[in-house]
Formats: C-alpha cells, structure tokens, sequence
C-alpha cells in the first residue's frame, strides 16, 4: 500500500492506492475514513487498483478545513482531483464504489464528471428527497442542526439516530462504525482508527449530516451522462431511509438495484461477499 498527500483549495487528501489493474475508487461516508474500506480493498487489489482517502475535514485530510457547513460538489471535486492524482484521465474511466455520503459524492461526480468514471455502484445514498416522507427527514436535518447549537454533538447524534431509527445488524457493542465487527482484541491499527472515527463524530453531525441530508440528486445529468450507475442496498436494512432512498434512485434512473451482503455498512461486516458481488456488479456479470 502507497499513500500519499493532495493539496486541493482548503484541504490536503490524505489517500491510500493498493493493487494493480483498472482504478476502483472507494469513497466513504459517515465518520470513518480510508481505512474502514481496508478489508474490502485487500479482498480486490489483486483484480483493481484499490484507491481510498479521508474525506475533507475527517481523520488525517482534517487539518486546516472550517469547520463550517459542507458541500456535496465541493467533495465531488476532492474525489476529482483524487483520480487525477493516481491516473485516471490518462488511463481512462474508473470503477467507483460510495457508500451512504460517500454514495452522493459518487452521484455528483458522476453529474459533473462523467468523464472520469465507468461504473458508479451507489450504496444507499441517503437522499431523503426522493422519499415520500421527505418533509420528515428534512424537519429532522433542522432538528440536528439546532440541538448542535445549542446542546453539542453528543445530544445532536441522538436525535438523529432517534429519527431514522436504523437497526444495524449486529448488537451495538459488537460492532465500530461503518459496519464492522470489532475483533475480541483490536489491533494497534482498529484502535488508532477507532480513535480518529471518534474524532470525527463532531464535524459529521455538524457539518455533513444537516447540507448532506438536504442533498438533491441531478438525475438528468446523470441520466445523460453516460455512466453506469448501479444503486444497491443492503440485504438486513430494508424498509431503513437509505435503503429506500437508493430504491428510489433506481426507479427514477430506470434501473434495477443490487441486493448486497448485509446492512447500511454492510463492506465492513460481510467482506468476502460484499467483495465478490462488488466484483460481478462492475465485471458486468
């Protein structure tokens, strides 16, 4: 695994490559950061050059950047620049796989870039807009934002995990976040990450959850983008807002979506098989 540093205006991209083969990009969400995708990176890097990075404001890319609200094309354009950094305008058009924000990101580089990329597989996006209890979730974005105000992160993530009421799929002390099973004894690595996914809880529910749960998707643009864009979702997440967001995405783009292994972070806690479907939704079989 190389990595390495990409100065972009506000933000230096902390970013990771492994492997070899045609460039997948893997661009998470929430509070964790490149290393919450290791597992699913390891499993392809002998078919993919395996790209991940912290997103702007997160974890090592944190140093410098407002902590202000933030915008899904600016961190289109950090995953722009990220491409640009390892190839991909000159080698051709990259695979990218987003998971929750990660998956609107990929949406919106898709939108604005369609150049630069082959096949999108969006994962649960959570674009509340396209539901039918729309007003709700966005009622709920204003709640966050208020009670981080005047009350903090801690308090702030509570409503909002009271308001979308996601089971996950294992017990809460089993699991860290994005999905993945804590081993009985963390290594020095889970623990360094554990740290810095905590870090991040503030910038998330402050700055990311309210604008990102407000995101409106171009579905023109990306209907005439030519990219191929697969929504999926989980196996154990349904009837969850961003399961059915990505349900949603796929009937207005008329396309099907692919059920994978597992929950909203489902590449965490079902690796090899998450792994392989990923594999057979890009491979196009």
């Amino acid at each position: 695994m190389e990595s390495g540093i990409l100065p972009v205006p506000g933000a230096a991209i902390y970013y990771e490559v492994r492997g070899s083969g045609p460039v997948l990009l893997l661009i998470c969400g929430g509070v964790y950061d490149a290393d919450g995708y290791a597992g699913l990176a390891g499993q392809l890097a002998d078919r993919y050059t395996v790209v991940t990075y912290d997103r702007r404001g997160n974890s090592r890319s944190a140093a410098g950047v407002p902590r202000e609200p933030q915008r899904i094309e600016v961190h289109a354009d950090d995953a722009y620049r990220v491409l640009h950094a390892v190839g991909v305008a000159a080698g051709g058009p990259a695979y990218v796989f987003g998971n929750s924000s990660g998956a609107e990101i990929g949406l919106e580089l898709a939108a604005r870039h369609p150049e630069l990329v082959r096949t999108l597989i969006a994962h649960e996006p959570p674009i509340f807009d396209l539901l039918p209890d729309a007003g709700r979730l966005f009622d709920l974005m204003g709640q966050v934002e208020e009670v981080f105000a005047a009350q903090g992160p801690g308090p702030a993530m509570q409503v909002f995990g009271a308001g979308l009421a996601m089971r996950g799929g294992e017990p809460e002390d089993e699991r860290v976040p994005g999905g993945a099973q804590a081993p009985p004894e963390p290594d020095p690595a889970m623990l360094a990450m554990m740290a810095r996914m905590e870090q991040n809880m503030a910038f998330f529910i402050g700055y990311e959850v309210p604008p990102f749960g407000r995101y409106t998707a171009d579905l023109a643009a990306l209907r005439g983008s030519g990219v191929r864009i697969v929504p999926a979702v989980g196996a154990e997440s349904v009837d969850e807002p961003p399961h059915r967001s990505a349900l949603a995405l796929a009937e207005r783009l008329g396309v099907k979506a692919v059920t994978f292994p597992g929950d909203h972070g489902g590449f965490g806690s079902h690796v090899p098989e998450f792994a392989r479907l990923l594999d057979e939704v890009l491979s196009g079989t």
